[in-house]
C-alpha cells in the first residue's frame, strides 16, 4: 500500500492568524502549489489524484489550455467593465451558449458569481414573478430537509440541515419537505413507492400552507449531501405536475448536477423535466473563475422585459457578468459543445460504473448518474464516510466523505488508466475501513 505522509516538516507559514480557513485547519490540511490534468501537487511536493474535480468544478482538469488562453486574452483586453453602464461581448455570448444548452423553453440567463448567489436570485425572481402577476402574497419557498443550497443567508435558509441552526433563525417563509431518499432511509418506505409518497406529501404541504402563499419549490434533482441520492424515475415529473396544478414555480438547483455531470448538459434533460428556473454553476467556468447563472423560462423572463427582447434583473453584484469570468465560461461551454464531451462523458462513465460497483461490492450501495457517484456505506459505522475519505487521502486520493457516504465526481478528462488507479486506491481504503467485502 502506497501512502502519503500527511505530517511532513511544515510548509505552512508559522503565523496563520490572518487567514480564515473554509474548514478547520489540521495536520491533514493541504497547501496546494500546482495542478496538471487531474493531479494536484502541494507545497511539500506530494501528489494527489483528484476524483472530485475540485468540488465538482474542474471538469476539464487543472491546466485546460483553451480556457486559460481565453482568460489570458480577456485579461489583456478588458478585465472589467462598468456594470452600471453596459456589459461585454463574452457575457452576451455566454448567455446565449447557456440558453442553447438548456432544455427547450429556457430563454434567458442571468450571470452571477457563485451557486449561493444563483439560488438567492432564483428565490427573488420567483417572488417577483408572482408579484408581477398580481399575487404579492406568494412568498413562501419549499425546499428539502437534508438538501444543500449554499452558504449565504437566504441559500443557507433553504438548506434543511440542523447544523445550520448555529447561525440563528433563517429567512422567513421557508418550508421544508422530505425527499424520497429520506422516506426510504428513515421510514423504510420501499423505493418503488417513495417517489409517489414524497410527491403527495409536497402537494399536501402546499395545500396546508395555502397555495396562494407559495411562490416556489427549490430542489436538487440529485441530493449531494445524501450521498448523491438519485430520485425514483417518476418523481420529478410528479412534482412538475403538482407545481403546475397549484401555480408554484419549480426551481432546480443544478449547481452540482449541471453542465454535463449527469451525461447531458443538465439533469433536467436527463430526467426529462423542465423547471421554470434553473440554477447552474461550478463546472461552467471549468474552475478558472467564479461563475454561476440563473436560467429562466420564457414566461419568467417576461416579467423582466419585453418578450423576445432584452431583459434586466437588479439589484445585482459588482462582479456579475465580469468579462474574465464570462470569457472562462464561454470557453468552457464552447469546449463542451464542440469537442464531443457528452460522448466522452458517456464513454468514461461506462468504464467507471461497473468497476466501481465491483470495488464496493457488499460494503455499500452505489448511486451513479453520468460522472456523478455516491456510495452509501453499509459498514464501518456512522462516521465511515469521513474515515474512508481520510484513508483515501492517506493514499493520495481526494474525494468527499461525510456521515456514512462518500462521493466521487471525476473530471471529464480523466483517462481510463487514471480511473482505474482511483478505484484501486478506493478499494484499498475500503478494505481498511469496512473490511474485505468485495
Amino acid at each position: 500500500m502506497t501512502t502519503v505522509d500527511l505530517a511532513p516538516p511544515s510548509v505552512w507559514p508559522q503565523d496563520l492568524s490572518a487567514y480564515c480557513f473554509e474548514v478547520p485547519h489540521s495536520e491533514r490540511s493541504l497547501l496546494f502549489a500546482s495542478g496538471k490534468g487531474i493531479r494536484l501537487t502541494d507545497a511539500a511536493g506530494r501528489e494527489f489524484l483528484d476524483a472530485l474535480s475540485g468540488v465538482f468544478v474542474t471538469c476539464f482538469g487543472y491546466d485546460c489550455e483553451p480556457i486559460a488562453q481565453a482568460v489570458t486574452d480577456q485579461l489583456r483586453t478588458l478585465p472589467f467593465n462598468p456594470p452600471l453602464h453596459g456589459t461585454n461581448h463574452a457575457a452576451l455570448e455566454l448567455a446565449r451558449g447557456l440558453v442553447d444548452l438548456a432544455p427547450a423553453g429556457i430563454t434567458a440567463a442571468k450571470l452571477v458569481n457563485g451557486g449561493s448567489e444563483s439560488v438567492e436570485a432564483a428565490v427573488r425572481l420567483a417572488r417577483l414573478y408572482h408579484r408581477a402577476h398580481g399575487n404579492p402574497d406568494r412568498v413562501k419557498v419549499l425546499s428539502y430537509y437534508h438538501g444543500y443550497h449554499g452558504a449565504t443567508y437566504g441559500s443557507l435558509s433553504l438548506t434543511g440541515r440542523p447544523d445550520v441552526s448555529r447561525f440563528g433563525p433563517g429567512l422567513p417563509g421557508i418550508v421544508h419537505v422530505w425527499p424520497p431518499d429520506c422516506l426510504e432511509a428513515f421510514w423504510d418506505v420501499p423505493r418503488e413507492s417513495s417517489g409517489a409518497l414524497a410527491a403527495a406529501m409536497i402537494e399536501r404541504t402546499i395545500e396546508a400552507e395555502g397555495p396562494e402563499s407559495v411562490a416556489a419549490i427549490v430542489m436538487e434533482p440529485v441530493i449531494h449531501l445524501r450521498g448523491m441520492a438519485v430520485p425514483p424515475a417518476d418523481y420529478l415529473a410528479r412534482v412538475r405536475e403538482i407545481c403546475d396544478r397549484h401555480g408554484v414555480l419549480l426551481v432546480f438547483d443544478e449547481i452540482v448536477t449541471g453542465f454535463g455531470r449527469t451525461g447531458q448538459p443538465f439533469a433536467a434533460q436527463t430526467f426529462g423535466v423542465t423547471p421554470d428556473i434553473l440554477c447552474v454553476g461550478k463546472g461552467i467556468s471549468g474552475g478558472f473563475a467564479p461563475l454561476a447563472a440563473v436560467l429562466m423560462g420564457e414566461h419568467v423572463a417576461a416579467v423582466l422585459g419585453e418578450a423576445g427582447g432584452p431583459v434586466s434583473f437588479a439589484p445585482s453584484h459588482t462582479y456579475a457578468a465580469n468579462p474574465m469570468a464570462a470569457a472562462a465560461g464561454l470557453a468552457a461551454v464552447t469546449l463542451f459543445r464542440e469537442d464531443g464531451y457528452p460522448d466522452r462523458i458517456g464513454t468514461l462513465a461506462a468504464h467507471v460504473e461497473p468497476r466501481l460497483r465491483a470495488v464496493v461490492g457488499g460494503r455499500g450501495t452505489v448511486r451513479a448518474l453520468g460522472l456523478l457517484y455516491g456510495v452509501k456505506l453499509t459498514g464501518g459505522g456512522e462516521d465511515a464516510g469521513e474515515r474512508l475519505a481520510s484513508a483515501c487521502l492517506d493514499r493520495g486520493l481526494i474525494l468527499r466523505g461525510q456521515d456514512d457516504w462518500v462521493v466521487l465526481a471525476p473530471a471529464f478528462v480523466t483517462t481510463p488508466d487514471e480511473a482505474d488507479r482511483i478505484l484501486e486506491i478506493l478499494g484499498d481504503a475500503l478494505d481498511e475501513v469496512c473490511g474485505d467485502g468485495r
